[in-house]
C-alpha cells in the first residue's frame, strides 16, 4: 500500500512527501458533476454507493496519495436533530439556528451507528473498493466549527452570534461545545472502527477568534477530540497563523495551514515535533500552470524536504479549477520531491 500519507503524519522517513487535496471530489472535475445530475448534494452524502463513487474520482484521475471519504461536516448537528439543507448558490442552511435553552436542550445525543451509519457503510465500502491504494481519510468538524454553523444559522462573515453567546453566556457555549466534543469524539472513533486509516478535523472557523477566545473556550474541546485516536490525525483551520502554538497543544500528529503564513514559519509556530500540511493557495490553481508551478515550488522550498510534510492546498479545491492544473501539481510534487 501506498502509505506515505500516514508516515508523514507520524514524521517517519518517507520517499516524498503525499500530496493530496481538500475538496478534491467536488464540482470541477467533470465526472463528478455528472453524479451531481442523478442526485442532489445531501442525496450524494447520505447514498454510500455515490458517496464512494465520488470519493474514488480523485484518486484515478488525479493520481492523489489519498483518498478522503466524500460527506459534509454538517452531518453531526443533522444527526442531533437540526434541519439541514444546502443550496450551490448560498451554502448550507439550518432551518431553525439555535436561539433558545429549549432549543440547545433539545439537541439529541449521537449515535454514529443510528443518525450516521450511511458515512460509515461508505468508509467501508470505500476500503474494500480501494484495495489498499491509498490510505482513505475520514473527517469530523471541530466543535466551534459546529457550533458556530449551529448558532449562525449557516455561514457568516463575523460570527457574532456565536461570538456573542461565549462572552454574555459562556455556560451555555461551553455547554453546546462538550455535547459537540462528545459527539465529534465518538464519530471519529467510529469511523476508525468501520476503516478510516487517518481523520481529520476541520475547524474552519477557528480564525474568527482572538487568541485568548481560543485558548479559553475552543482549544479544551479541541482536544478533548483529539485524545487517543488511534490513527493519525490532521488538525486544519482556516486564518490560523495566530492561533498556531495553541492549536499544536490542542492535538494532532499533523498541523493543517492555510495559505496565509509561510510554510517555514508555520513550523516555527507548531514545533518540529509535529507535521505540517500544506499549504498552496487555492486560487493559484484557477490560474495559468506557470503560477501554479512556481506558487507550488516555493512551498516545496520552504518545506526543505523534512520529514513530516503532507503537500496539500491551504483549504478547498475552488469549483472552477482547471483539473489538467491539477494534475500537473500532483505530478510536480512526485517528480521534484522523489529522494
Amino acid at each position: 500500500m501506498n502509505d506515505l500519507l500516514l508516515r508523514a503524519c507520524r514524521r517517519e522517513a518517507v520517499e516524498r512527501p503525499p500530496v493530496w487535496m481538500m475538496r478534491q471530489a467536488g464540482r470541477y472535475l467533470p465526472e463528478y458533476r455528472k453524479v451531481r445530475e442523478r442526485a442532489d448534494f445531501l442525496t450524494m452524502v447520505g447514498t454510500p454507493e455515490l458517496a464512494v463513487e465520488v470519493t474514488l474520482q480523485p484518486v484515478d484521475i488525479l493520481g492523489v496519495d489519498a483518498a478522503i471519504i466524500f460527506s459534509d461536516i454538517l452531518v453531526v448537528p443533522q444527526a442531533m436533530g437540526m434541519r439541514l439543507s444546502v443550496d450551490d448558490s448560498t451554502g448550507p442552511r439550518f432551518h431553525q439556528p439555535l436561539r433558545t435553552p429549549a432549543e440547545f436542550a433539545g439537541l439529541r445525543p449521537l449515535v454514529p451507528e443510528e443518525g450516521l451509519g450511511y458515512v460509515l457503510e461508505a468508509i467501508r465500502l470505500a476500503r474494500r473498493e480501494l484495495e489498499d491504494r491509498v490510505p482513505l481519510i475520514g473527517f469530523a468538524g471541530a466543535p466551534w466549527t459546529l457550533a458556530s454553523y449551529m448558532i449562525e444559522g449557516g455561514g457568516s462573515k463575523n460570527f457574532a452570534l456565536a461570538k456573542r453567546l461565549l462572552v454574555e453566556d459562556p455556560g451555555r457555549a461551553h455547554g453546546l461545545l462538550s455535547r459537540l466534543a462528545k459527539a465529534v469524539g465518538t464519530f471519529l472513533k467510529a469511523q476508525v472502527a468501520a476503516g478510516a486509516q487517518a481523520v481529520q478535523l476541520f475547524d474552519s472557523w477557528a480564525g474568527s477568534l482572538a487568541p485568548s477566545d481560543y485558548e479559553r473556550s475552543v482549544r479544551p474541546w479541541s482536544a478533548r477530540v483529539l485524545a487517543d485516536l488511534p490513527v493519525p490525525s490532521i488538525h486544519f483551520g482556516v486564518g490560523t497563523g495566530e492561533l498556531l502554538t495553541s492549536m499544536r497543544d490542542a492535538g494532532g500528529d499533523a498541523i493543517g495551514v492555510d495559505w496565509r503564513v509561510p510554510l517555514d514559519r508555520a513550523w516555527e509556530r507548531i514545533g518540529a515535533d509535529r507535521a505540517i500540511q500544506g499549504n498552496l493557495d487555492p486560487s493559484v490553481c484557477v490560474a495559468s500552470w506557470d503560477a501554479v508551478e512556481r506558487a507550488a515550488t516555493e512551498v516545496l522550498g520552504r518545506a526543505e524536504m523534512r520529514d513530516g510534510h503532507v503537500f496539500n492546498l491551504g483549504h478547498g479545491v475552488l469549483p472552477y479549477t482547471p483539473v489538467e492544473n491539477l494534475q500537473r501539481l500532483v505530478d510536480l510534487v512526485h517528480e521534484r520531491t522523489a529522494r
